[in-house]
């Protein structure tokens, strides 16, 4: 029961109209905020969906950065040595990344479209065999990868609520969930990083990264 005197209720403390209305202030929901955000920013600027798994899409694009740090590390004539999978070179280890984030960019960009499946644009220019990614001058490399991973980010920023719940059919007849597409980017890309074979390790990854990996191998074990 409110205080009173004479059984008039008092009105409420100052204090606490202030604190009442910054808790008003405080409740905007997330959605009204980001529209807020991007009135302020412009219409120039792209956002991920609010439904967007925004936790993946951060690791993703952390080691897509962390990638490209060890990548511009080394010379044109390193990429010719060795990497640590075996049988590649570091040139294979780029060209990889590169063509893994084409084919995501086309499986989220047919989720975008309303498609049910991955195409191929213009078929007989998609050439992404590793071998021929890696036989390519050094600069057209480094290219490949920076522009496939601009690409791939384009899409997932243009990738409406409905595009994040859909299921695409993959080039290899795999029905892939797009919500699954950062992290399958982040696990690929952050192992990437290692696989140079030029300082990156395990040890820089973040923790929420380490524990999912850990989590999936301990299943793999479980399940084999």
């Amino acid at each position: 029961m409110p205080p009173s005197w004479n059984g008039w209720a008092l009105p409420a403390p100052r204090w606490k109209i202030h604190l009442l209305e910054r808790e008003a202030t405080m409740a905007l929901s997330l959605e009204e905020s980001r529209r807020e955000l991007q009135e302020r920013q412009g219409l120039g600027a792209r956002y991920d969906a609010l439904q967007a798994p925004h936790a993946d899409l951060a690791l993703a694009r952390l080691g897509a950065a962390y990638f490209a740090r060890k990548l511009n590390e080394l010379s044109d004539a390193d990429l010719a040595l060795p990497s640590r999978v075996a049988g590649w070179s570091r040139r294979h280890v780029v060209a990889h990344v590169a063509y893994q984030a084409r084919g995501l960019a086309r499986l989220v960009e047919a989720a975008r479209q309303g498609r049910g499946a991955e195409r191929l644009e213009e078929p007989e220019a998609q050439i992404e065999e590793v071998d021929f990614g890696a036989s390519l001058p050094a600069h057209a490399l480094r290219y490949l990868f920076h522009h496939a991973q601009i690409h791939l980010n384009v899409e997932w920023r243009d990738l409406q609520d409905a595009g994040w719940r859909a299921s695409i059919e993959s080039l290899q007849g795999r029905l892939v969930p797009i919500r699954e597409t950062p992290w399958i980017r982040a696990r690929a890309i952050w192992q990437a990083a290692v696989q140079l074979d030029n300082g990156a390790s395990s040890h820089h990854f973040p923790q929420a990264l380490s524990q999912r990996l850990g989590a999936e191998a301990g299943v793999d074990a479980l399940s084999s």
